[in-house]
């Protein structure tokens, strides 16, 4: 493939990878304890969280995979990125709360308080897996465009992209993470407005006929391409909360965010930002989308296959220096989503099994969370450049469909031990087990059972819930769970429910 980017195009793309560095670099004279790297020692203001969390979600499969879900089809997939909104409430008033009365550096230490040792280490690594997983497609998709521009086999992409995002990330820590990602969404939405306004101007007809042609071929309905009756959307829609549900409640990396404010309160904010700023971001992406099907409809004899679509358009249809620009989008989706992967994994591995079972001396934590970051973004990279050689036909089904696999199960057993009181350690883990298990079979049976990718996480997570609610009923009777674990006693703010060795933990970080 030919290579289309000019010296200012470079120009720009590399001034961005050194600025991020530089970064880094600043916010490691900061980092003298681990709770400096993994929640920033609580000093990070809302605004920056709540863009970060936003960021986070704001990954490469943002940049490239929705443009192509609404060129190819409709707008049905809106529903998955809308969907947040309704669960803040919840989240902002159960389990922000739960984690910061706690002090955890991790969700999954909740459950060991809740349940036993057992569960969080499941929990906990079930998480990494699919941690590594994501960070593998974030690094990939973005790859795909940056070799369309520049001519560099994909390959070769994966590794600039997670060299350069691992290097800042074990400089600076949570904080160099939360700091870059701010930087990120404001390069990555500028250039995707910039990027959209282009593509208006190179329609005949313009906006104006974007709107007019895609109403008329159905390309702005939601459910047409699955021909879903108003019901079937509904239940499509619910799926889409309760995949976000999973995340927003259960993910590592969010969690980090809550923790990284000085209070609750500001962690509310955080989270309140996230989720508002992801609904006008997603109209943007879809209509992206839409416009270049518009284009295309009017070139049809330069169509590019499908999965390609947005890559292809920059390269090919930007000016020199706007195509710099939005490639550098495009390494700010894919490291703001490997930045904070790594982090996250690190602060996972490093308080759930190293700490917890006394494996480094304290002195020695953070060089020890220095290089197992180096460690985990080789493994995220290395993932990647696997993934390069064997194609995936839709990386943004395919990642929902991931989501619902891992994180349906894994928030089950926060439902179970936040929101019952029968449900023991057994329960949970017999409710992830079955989950996991027939979740697996489904995905990959999908033509003996055809489950919408939306759908993934809702059923997941009903079958964990179901399950370890079934068994705790059997093996749970006359047992209570510790004061202040539940809803039942949240305002209980006593830490004896705490065990040694966690409580041991929180003492540390103090």
């Amino acid at each position: 493939m030919l290579a289309f980017f000019t010296g200012r195009d470079y120009t720009v793309l590399f001034a961005y990878l050194a600025a991020m560095v530089v970064l880094g670099a600043w916010f490691s004279r900061r980092e003298k304890t681990t709770d400096d790297f993994f929640r920033g020692g609580g000093r990070v203001p809302w605004w920056a969280a709540g863009l970060s969390i936003f960021g986070t979600g704001l990954s490469a499969i943002t940049f490239l995979a929705v443009p192509v879900s609404s060129y190819a089809g409709d707008w049905t997939k809106i529903l998955f990125s809308i969907a947040p909104i309704f669960l803040v409430p919840i989240i902002a008033a159960v389990f922000v709360p739960f984690y910061r009365r706690l002090d955890v550096t991790t969700p999954y230490e909740y459950l060991e308080k809740r349940f036993n040792t057992a569960t969080r280490l499941v929990a906990s690594g079930q998480w990494m897996l699919f941690q590594i997983l994501r960070m593998s497609i974030n690094v990939y998709l973005p790859a795909l465009a940056l070799s369309a521009v520049t001519g560099m086999k994909v390959y070769e992409c994966i590794l600039l992209i997670g060299v350069m995002a691992t290097i800042y990330t074990i400089l600076g820590g949570i904080e160099a993470v939360i700091w870059t990602d701010v930087v990120q969404v404001i390069v990555l939405v500028g250039g995707a407005v910039a990027c959209l306004l282009f593509i208006f101007a190179k329609v005949e007809g313009g906006f104006a006929f974007i709107v007019s042609d895609g109403v008329r071929e159905g390309k702005f309905a939601v459910g047409h391409s699955t021909n879903s009756s108003w019901s079937s959307l509904l239940l499509l829609a619910f799926g889409s909360a309760v995949t976000n549900f999973n995340v927003y409640a259960t993910d590592q990396q969010l969690v980090q965010r809550y923790m990284s404010t000085p209070s609750v309160r500001q962690a509310k904010a955080a989270l309140w930002t996230s989720a508002i700023g992801g609904i006008p971001i997603a109209f943007l992406f879809f209509m992206i989308g839409t416009s270049l099907w518009a284009f295309y409809s009017q070139n049809p004899a330069i169509a590019p296959e499908n999965k390609v679509v947005f890559a292809e358009f920059i390269a090919r249809q930007l000016p020199p220096g706007m195509a710099g620009l939005l490639v550098a989008g495009l390494f700010a989706a894919s490291m703001s989503t490997i930045d904070s992967g790594v982090n996250s994994i690190c602060a996972a591995a490093t308080t759930d099994f190293v700490r917890r079972f006394g494996l480094v001396r304290e002195r020695n934590m953070l060089m020890f969370a220095r290089i197992l970051t180096l460690v985990v973004g080789t493994a995220g990279t290395g993932a990647a450049v696997v993934m390069s050689f064997h194609a995936i036909e839709s990386m943004y089904n395919f990642f929902i469909s991931v989501l619902g696999l891992f994180g349906g199960p894994l928030a089950g057993m926060f439902v179970l031990g936040i929101f019952t009181r029968r449900c023991g350690s057994l329960g949970a883990l017999s409710g992830a087990g079955v989950s996991a298990a027939i979740m697996l079979f489904i995905f990959f049976n999908r033509n003996i059972l055809p489950v919408d990718d939306m759908l993934m996480g809702l059923l997941g997570l009903v079958i964990c819930v179901i399950t370890g609610y079934a068994v705790g009923l059997l093996t749970g009777r006359g047992k209570q769970p510790p004061r202040g674990l539940t809803i039942y006693s949240r305002d209980d703010g006593s830490t004896t429910a705490l065990s040694e060795p966690c409580a041991a933990e929180i003492s540390r970080r103090a």
